[in-house]
């Protein structure tokens, strides 16, 4: 199991920071050799699942998450998104959290706990570097609106 957090400051208001980071299909868009397919209905809410399929032919897996929190950024509270991770090959949680923050700016917090099945406890600690590499860049992107 790998956790890990990451934090980024946006130049871009809460809600538009928010709208970026929980576009699921975008995420296909920033993540290689991934497509993300949502199975629900739009808009997003509470039990909206979705699966990213990553990697090529049968080296290939899918990532089934649902949304298990949805609350978007008011102008009085942060935004709070949770998914729950319930594929048979990755389980755990991530959790996306949005705040305002100084001049307007949009402060991210991402927090993730990963188990990907028949990977040995031993590499938890390169899981866990990769993951961080591998969602901090996707994250920047998604900020970006790349």
């Amino acid at each position: 199991m790998a956790t890990f957090l990451l934090e980024r400051t946006a130049p871009l208001p809460p809600p538009e920071a928010w709208r970026r980071l929980t576009d699921w299909p975008r995420h296909g868009a920033v993540v290689p050799l991934t497509r993300v397919t949502v199975l629900t209905a739009p808009p997003t809410h509470e039990g909206t699942v979705f699966v990213a399929r990553s990697g090529l032919g049968p080296l290939a897996f899918d990532d089934r998450m649902e949304v298990t929190v949805w609350q978007p950024p008011t102008d009085d509270a942060p935004g709070r998104c949770r998914l729950e991770k319930r594929g048979r090959a990755v389980r755990g949680w991530a959790e996306i959290e949005v705040h305002p923050g100084p001049g307007g700016r949009a402060h991210v917090v991402w927090r993730e706990e990963i188990r990907v099945r028949l990977l040995p406890p031993f590499l938890d600690g390169a899981l866990e570097r990769a993951a961080r590499w591998m969602f901090g860049r996707a994250a920047n992107r998604l900020l970006r609106g790349r």
